[in-house]
């Protein structure tokens, strides 16, 4: 599969960037430039937030008034810009940016965090909370203090973790009711181990497709079902190509905003202070939003001509789906369980 373009002429202005860097000694508007922001300065700050979302769907909505805020309060000195719909790459290539040193902050699921600490993949797993209330309690625990501190350790700081935008649904060509209508069906998955093994498990054959590149992969037929909130269904128009939607709730989408932890740290402590208070308080805001606002969601899809199955045999996802806490050899050993009594304190 191509790189995207974004990404490439990403990659092209970070090695130039260090190149002139290299040259001239940094000066402090180079610094700046490239990530830098040495304490003190008094150049603006940029620093761009890269997201697989359609520009409409409430994290990108959010992100905005983050940006608003945190220029308010920074009186100007720090611009925030929000990159939706995998125009700033997809989320590897994000984070790849961050890692590099670009003063990027990426949003992605906790799967995406599993390749450089393997215990924060349980957060993504199937039906691994009720209700998304529950996942504050998890962001809460001592637990996740280790592995955010583990991840820091890998080169990535996470700002906050607590960005819900909803439940996730199959969208396919045809109703899905229990595990066994999903045999043989061609499923979107991105290139995550997790997506895998849960799908599998489910019987359908995982087919690993960009985020961006579903809508075209449902009309062209190189895959046969895709899965995400019913924001995205909508903003997305996964629906244009694929009518049905159907209602198992086999994930809930939590996403984290993580910037790299080498950029982080050469801002000045004031406003690292900000950062980390605003990707708090609106990712509240946006979950809050996010829950409230997905029967407004469904009505939008319904008026665009979906179709919604709603008696599906969610206890049969769920006991066909435990079998993907299996299959993670490299996660702590008990950690489904530990999370499990978090969730229940």
């Amino acid at each position: 599969m191509k790189l995207k373009k974004a990404s490439w002429i990403s990659a092209i202005a970070i090695t130039a960037l260090a190149l002139v860097t290299a040259g001239c000694g940094g000066t402090s508007a180079t610094k700046n430039a490239s990530g830098g922001g040495a304490a003190g300065s008094t150049d603006k700050i940029v620093i761009k937030i890269g997201t697989v979302q359609a520009d409409n769907e409430p994290i990108n909505v959010y992100a905005k008034k983050l940006a608003d805020s945190v220029k308010q309060r920074t009186n100007g000195k720090v611009e925030i810009q929000v990159y939706p719909n995998s125009s700033l790459g997809n989320n590897k290539e994000t984070f790849e940016q961050a890692l590099a040193g670009a003063p990027v902050v990426g949003s992605a699921d906790p799967s995406y965090m599993q390749d450089y600490v393997p215990d924060f993949g349980v957060l993504n797993g199937p039906y691994i909370v009720d209700k998304a209330e529950d996942y504050n309690k998890i962001l809460k625990s001592d637990w996740f203090k280790g592995v955010s501190s583990d991840l820091e350790k890998k080169g990535l700081k996470v700002l906050a973790f607590n960005w819900y935008y909803g439940d996730r649904h199959v969208v396919s060509k045809k109703e899905i009711r229990k595990p066994s209508d999903l045999k043989g069906v061609k499923f979107r998955i991105p290139p995550s181990q997790m997506w895998k093994e849960t799908f599998s498990s489910l019987g359908a054959t995982p087919t690993e497709l960009q985020f961006s590149e579903v809508f075209t992969g449902l009309s062209s037929g190189v895959i046969d079902a895709a899965e995400a909130p019913l924001s995205s269904i909508y903003g997305l128009k996964f629906y244009e190509s694929a009518k049905v939607i159907s209602m198992t709730g086999h994930f809930k989408a939590l996403t984290g905003m993580v910037i790299g932890k080498k950029y982080f740290d050469s801002l000045p402590a004031d406003i690292q202070q900000i950062l980390v208070e605003e990707f708090e308080k609106f990712g509240a805001e946006e979950s809050k939003f996010a829950i409230e606002q997905d029967a407004e969601w469904k009505k939008k899809l319904e008026a665009a001509g979906a179709k919604f199955v709603t008696d599906v045999d969610v206890a049969a996802f769920k006991e066909a789906s435990k079998s993907t806490y299996t299959k993670f050899s490299n996660w702590t050993p008990g950690l489904y369980d530990k999370i499990q009594s978090i969730v229940k304190q």
